[in-house]
């Protein structure tokens, strides 16, 4: 391990806004998929909790503090096996399905295209919709997108207004299939291109509806898949508007491989800097991923998409192991603000990124105890509801000097945006035993005040449960005082910080 004997420093200059910070990369992800959408988003209409029309309401309340701007349903691998008639119409006579992915059980569809549209509202947060090209028709989608947002008295919108919907919905964005290299069909890079264009071509927009079509993208590191894609785009440098908008990738972050993913609590201190380096990675992918498309399309007029990201461990003990459900940690909410940096410095190209998941599966907001009804907000959680302040924010480069490392693994992460008279900056500790001493050289423009919160714990394995639901959360800090160069921080181990800043010209 590399520390320096001085303070660490991070170089801010608050006059040079760059790219701005989409909200959506703060987006999050609902699969038929364990307890995320039953027993957690859905309870029905005949369940003792509050709820509106069937949908948790202390969820949605919880979620609402986060300004969530997107949700990404209704998978994932379960995606490329939902045909979206059998989740319309009165519940009593809708047909069963297995759900062969996730925990071979029945799905009753229950939850179906009204009652995700209905939480969104309830969220304020706009549907992405993942279409089924995998076990799909190009005409199934092309009438799902009619049956969601036409307004005339077409076929599908009749259809639509018979189930009770008489207005369309907006449905802004469009997902083209799902891990088409895997449970997604398991094609080539080139073959599922050809797809993507073919069912985006039939992704229509009706009346005022403009959909962002998002083809199926990489696992992880292919980056010859996103140049099959990029490829399949033809030319760019003309008005010709492309066939589809986005493409996406998915990476995962574990301790150990797909085997033996780690534990989501008994970590020691060398599995947690496995973890950290490989969080690490996904600026790289970033980068790369990033590089094939420019080649292309120097323009960026097509938006790259990580729409499914996060920890994924070995299940908990004792639930079913189809249900991808585990506790989260501080550690947990690390790797998500180490995410959150690299998604801020990649904002000129990313436009949208999605928690894997939303609630009680992989690295969830929230989750919910089927014994007694209790809700529990995770350490994750609690980084995104201070990272409100980047949505829609201009970003400001943030040159991070004398950070110390770990096996060439850097110690300190950071990140900076300004909205107005405004500026919000993103620290990460990533030492495991050691506080650091941060100096903020702040430049070009004025701080009048600043206020700071914190969030840490006593230990990297500390979590959040029904009985202890606040043993990580984040606390007013005072351990950010003035420095001749702006501001400097005494940050303790493990911990990530924000601080908010009143500036003036």
């Amino acid at each position: 391990m590399s520390t320096p004997t001085g303070p660490a420093r991070v170089v801010i200059d608050l006059d040079l806004p760059g790219p701005t910070i989409s909200r959506h990369l703060y987006g999050h992800f609902a699969e038929h998929l364990g307890r995320c959408i039953y027993g957690g988003f859905w309870v029905g209409e005949d369940s003792p909790l509050p709820h509106t029309n069937g949908i948790r309401s202390d969820v949605v309340e919880a979620l609402k503090v986060l300004r969530i701007p997107n949700l990404r349903w209704p998978g994932g691998c379960f995606a490329d096996d939902y045909h979206w008639r059998d989740g319309i119409g009165p519940r009593e006579q809708r047909p069963r399905m297995v759900n062969s992915h996730w925990g071979d059980v029945v799905e009753d569809n229950s939850f179906g295209t009204h009652e995700f549209m209905d939480l969104c509202e309830l969220l304020g947060a706009d549907p992405y919709v993942s279409g089924n090209v995998g076990s799909g028709t190009v005409r199934e989608m092309s009438e799902w997108i009619e049956y969601l947002t036409r307004g005339d008295d077409s076929p599908m919108a009749s259809l639509r207004r018979g189930n009770g919907r008489d207005e369309p919905w907006k449905v802004p964005y469009w997902g083209l299939g799902n891990e088409a290299w895997g449970c997604g069909g398991n094609l080539r890079g080139d073959a599922f291109a050809d797809l993507a264009r073919q069912y985006a071509t039939y992704v229509r927009d009706h009346g005022d509806n403009r959909v962002y079509r998002i083809a199926a993208g990489a696992n992880a590191d292919d980056y010859a898949w996103t140049e099959s894609l990029m490829k399949a785009l033809g030319c760019l440098d003309n008005d010709i508007p492309p066939v589809f908008q986005a493409v996406s990738f998915h990476y995962y972050t574990m301790s150990g491989d797909w085997q033996n993913k780690g534990d989501a609590t008994a970590f020691d201190t060398e599995e947690y800097y496995r973890t950290i380096t490989q969080a690490y990675r996904v600026e790289e992918m970033l980068t790369r991923h990033s590089t094939v498309m420019d080649r292309r399309d120097p323009k960026k007029r097509i938006g790259l998409v990580l729409d499914e990201w996060g920890t994924w461990w070995n299940v908990e003990e004792g639930t079913n192991p189809g249900f991808l459900y585990q506790q989260n940690t501080l550690r947990d909410a690390l790797v998500a603000s180490l995410h959150f940096d690299a998604f801020h410095r990649h904002a000129d190209r990313l436009v949208m990124a999605n928690i894997a998941q939303t609630v009680n599966v992989l690295q969830a907001m929230i989750l919910t105890d089927p014994a007694s009804g209790a809700l529990v907000l995770t350490p994750t959680y609690h980084v995104f509801e201070m990272n409100t302040g980047h949505h829609d924010a201009s970003s400001l480069t943030a040159h991070v000097l004398d950070a110390g490392t770990h096996e060439n693994v850097p110690l300190l992460s950071a990140s900076a945006s300004t909205t107005g008279d405004t500026a919000l900056i993103s620290l990460s500790n990533l030492d495991a035993d050691e506080s650091r001493s941060v100096v903020l050289d702040l430049r070009g423009r004025t701080v009048e005040s600043h206020t700071a919160r914190l969030l840490t714990a006593g230990s990297l394995q500390a979590h959040n449960s029904p009985t202890a639901p606040e043993a990580v959360r984040p606390v007013a800090f005072d351990g950010v005082t003035a420095h001749p160069r702006g501001l400097t921080v005494d940050l303790p181990a493990h911990s990530y910080l924000t601080v908010s800043l009143d500036l003036s010209n």
